[in-house]
């Protein structure tokens, strides 16, 4: 499973890949976007993808899409 996620890191909204910035300095809708578009890349390549996105007051929405590439990887399993 690869993680994309959208927060502000020193006041700026950055793009992390599992953990990793890839982005910054962007402006928040921005930063979705390009996590989205990353994220559609890696279904496409049949991973599992975790999507995470701060809200502008440290809330943060997930969303776990993609394949599983077997039962024990699925949620719940």
């Amino acid at each position: 499973m690869v993680q994309y996620a959208v927060a502000q890191k020193d006041g700026e909204w950055t793009v992390f890949r599992d953990g990793e910035p890839i982005e910054h300095d962007l402006s928040r809708s921005a930063a979705i976007q390009i996590a989205k578009i990353l994220a559609f890349e890696s279904e496409e390549r049949g991973q599992a993808v975790e999507l995470l996105i701060q809200g502008y007051y440290g809330d943060v929405a997930t969303r776990i899409t993609g394949a599983y590439p077997s039962a024990d990887d699925e949620p719940g399993a």
